[in-house]
């Protein structure tokens, strides 16, 4: 049995394991600010309808 081989080939496997879970953490954080930017952008459209209740409510076009 190789013994570095071994050692080896399980050190790649950590370390293809920490770099998977360091980017899920990377795209986890970025997703959970785009939530609370969408939420902030919801909350302000709901004010705005609230102030403003005609507005946006209509819309004359021509073709």
């Amino acid at each position: 049995m190789d013994i570095a081989g071994v050692s080896m080939a399980l050190s790649n496997v950590s370390l293809q394991s920490k770099v998977g879970t360091a980017v899920l953490d990377k795209a986890m954080d970025a997703n959970e600010t785009l939530g609370a930017g969408l939420v902030q952008m919801i909350d302000a459209a709901a004010m705005e309808q609230s102030v403003n209740p005609g507005v946006g409510a209509n819309f004359d076009m021509r073709v």
